[in-house]
């Protein structure tokens, strides 16, 4: 870590401004959120659309629209599951992608191919596809093909970050999707993710990503940190990640932000007093953070253009 990098982290950890921290009633509910916020029925949802191809295996993802079609292109969000890289679906996430569409978003919960099925950088490929299959096809859906942001928890939140910061890299773009449209973002929503796989202690779920112990493949854990990647071109970012997070330490969006300002762009970190890690799972917390990634995505994609 630099020296300019390790005085930001020291600032942010210190500094009581440098922070927006959300304390919460502890008595309030900690329901699933996606059975108190199901996608709302009105919703125009175009199901099993197949992005990317390998072989003979299909990777597909679900288009969640607002209810009456815009006069004008809108956003579009790639929506992006967490589960430790090894587990989930494509439908884990639709409580996340209807929320979006009914605040006037074009969302698309995608599945990506698990640590189980193929190793880093697979799923980052996959996630780059999905991006390119969206811009491909904005006219089709009414989508403006330079507003299109991502937002991902937890394993799908380190994706999204690398989404927002890896544009440049031949090696992460993979060859999913249109290949003529661009895999890059104009914002990322990245919640409580991993950012520097040589800073933390996880269990194997990492390993299993990876595919190699970081004492072996120090390199691979490298190329897989979103950190790594921060220039003056990364999409501006919101992170959101709880204070007390035992599963992934806070600490990793905060040295994410110091490095994005140490390069001058733009960073926001959104820190939650007493949430667990998976705080979007919980009624809880789940609207309100909701609200300020589409408050966030208002902001940026409109700048984008």
């Amino acid at each position: 870590m630099s020296y300019k990098l390790l005085l930001g982290v020291c600032a942010l950890l210190f500094c009581p401004e440098a922070v927006a921290i959300r304390q919460n009633n502890p008595g309030e509910s900690s329901n699933v959120a996606s059975k108190a916020f199901p996608p709302p029925a009105n919703l125009r949802i175009v199901r099993e659309l197949i992005y990317a191809r390998y072989g003979e295996r299909k990777l597909r993802l679900d288009l969640y629209l607002p209810p009456q079609k815009s006069k004008r292109p809108i956003p579009g969000i790639v929506v992006v599951r967490g589960g430790g890289w090894r587990q989930g679906d494509k439908e884990g996430f639709a409580f996340i992608a209807g929320y979006l569409a009914k605040s006037g978003f074009a969302a698309v919960c995608i599945e990506y191919r698990t640590s189980g099925e193929a190793r880093f950088p697979a799923a980052v490929h996959d996630t780059k596809a999905a991006v390119r299959w969206l811009r491909a096809n904005a006219s089709r859906y009414g989508v403006d093909p330079q507003e299109i942001g991502a937002i991902g928890g937890s394993a799908g939140g380190h994706l999204v970050a690398l989404l927002g910061t890896s544009h440049y890299v031949k090696e992460l773009e993979g060859t999913g999707g249109n290949a003529d449209a661009s895999s890059r973002v104009q914002a990322v929503v990245a919640m409580a993710p991993v950012t520097d796989f040589r800073t933390i202690s996880l269990d194997r779920a990492a390993e299993a990503f990876i595919g190699q112990p970081l004492q072996e493949q120090a390199e691979k854990w490298k190329a897989a940190s979103p950190i790594v990647y921060v220039n003056q071109e990364s999409a501006p970012i919101l992170l959101i990640h709880s204070r007390i997070d035992k599963t992934v330490p806070y600490e990793q969006s905060v040295i994410l932000q110091a490095r994005y300002k140490e390069v001058g762009r733009h960073a926001e970190l959104v820190t939650i007093a007493d949430a667990e890690h998976a705080f979007w799972n919980s009624t809880r917390w789940f609207q309100e953070y909701m609200e300020q990634a589409v408050g966030f995505f208002r902001r940026t994609l409109q700048k984008a253009k």
